[in-house]
């Protein structure tokens, strides 16, 4: 009988041959049959490497704990160790329990095999990547990356081209356990239609009904009584930003011309990222119908024109006119109630 099966020989006798009714780990190593033990999902997509095996049987010092999923018996860490132990003629082995998940000890023998013993191929740690990305949406890019061993960059690479994940999370759990918003501009805008609806809601129940931070729900509150966009321009990214400036270029020319049509979108762009209107039934209409002039420039007006049919001209021209006496009446309605 070799060292390590007289050592397991002894501590099974203690436990009467019977498997522990919990995790003990606190305590120390256990022991379990080999036999028990279920080796399966592993994280290792190319199975068992024999000369590691081998390795491992030849130590003559008894072999490191392995962790065993509390109470399913399956290997998380350790599967070469049990491989080895059999070779050596053991029938016995310690073990260390986990308790958890089978989700949660898929990422715990991730985690493990990335950071000691036999470490994972680079196909082993993209293949983890995927399945703790479909079991944990909710996870940052970083705390995946640290659980799998590879860089933020390619889970990001992993979860965009993933089809594994039906929905899109608005929130996601970093490496500190705090859950913040994937878009910070999502909440403050969830925020700024709560506060339109239920302006009578405290700051917290704001914060915790967007999924945002207490003071990001001070700060939309404050934004909004001074009656400017909830989501600052630094959120709105740089498209958004580009477009801005370059209207306001176009602009200045255009009215420096006379025309300004371009004035005139500027300030439609600007009401329409005003929540009082935007999160209003009466305030959205405002904004549509606001819009359809702007179409009116251009190409677009010319080819609105030219569809108009010879004998109809005279009926859109009293209809055009119709509609702009209605816009200069509804202008002087606001004007008399400021």
């Amino acid at each position: 009988m070799s060292v390590g099966s007289a050592r397991c020989a002894d501590n099974a006798n203690q436990s009467a041959n019977q498997k522990p009714d919990g995790p003990d780990d606190q305590f120390g190593p256990t022991t379990l049959p080999l036999e028990e033990l279920h080796l399966a999902d592993s994280p290792r997509t190319t199975g068992v490497d024999a000369a590691h095996v081998q390795k491992l049987a030849r130590i003559a010092t008894p072999l490191p704990p392995i962790l065993v999923h509390w109470p399913t018996a399956r290997v998380i860490d350790g599967v070469h160790r049990v491989y080895a132990a059999r070779l050596r003629g053991d029938e016995w082995i310690n073990v260390r329990y986990f308790e958890g998940t089978a989700e949660d000890a898929f990422v715990e023998a991730v985690r493990l095999n990335t950071s000691r013993g036999l470490p994972l191929t680079r196909a082993d740690r993209a293949a983890a990547v995927e399945r703790i990305l479909g079991t944990h949406p909710q996870w940052s890019d970083r705390l995946v990356a640290s659980a799998a061993g590879v860089t933020a960059g390619t889970v990001a690479a992993v979860r965009k081209r993933s089809t594994a994940q039906d929905e899109q999370l608005n929130t996601r759990r970093g490496r500190d356990g705090r859950v913040r918003p994937v878009d910070p501009a999502e909440g403050r805008r969830r925020a700024g239609q709560l506060l339109a609806e239920r302006p009578d809601a405290t700051l917290r129940q704001i914060a915790v009904g967007a999924g945002i931070a207490l003071a990001t729900a001070r700060d939309v509150r404050e934004r909004v009584r001074r009656g400017e966009d909830p989501v600052p321009g630094r959120f709105l990214g740089p498209d958004a930003a580009t477009d801005t400036g370059r209207l306001m270029l176009r602009t200045a020319a255009e009215t420096s011309s006379g025309t300004g049509d371009a004035g005139m979108a500027l300030l439609v762009t600007q009401l329409r990222r005003d929540p009082s209107l935007r999160l209003t039934e009466g305030g959205r209409a405002l904004l549509q119908m606001m819009s359809v002039p702007l179409l009116l420039q251009g190409d677009r007006a010319q080819q609105c024109a030219d569809a108009v049919p010879g004998h109809r001209t005279a009926s859109v021209v009293q209809v055009a006119r119709g509609c702009a006496q209605r816009w200069l009446e509804f202008a002087e309605q606001l004007e008399r109630r400021t």
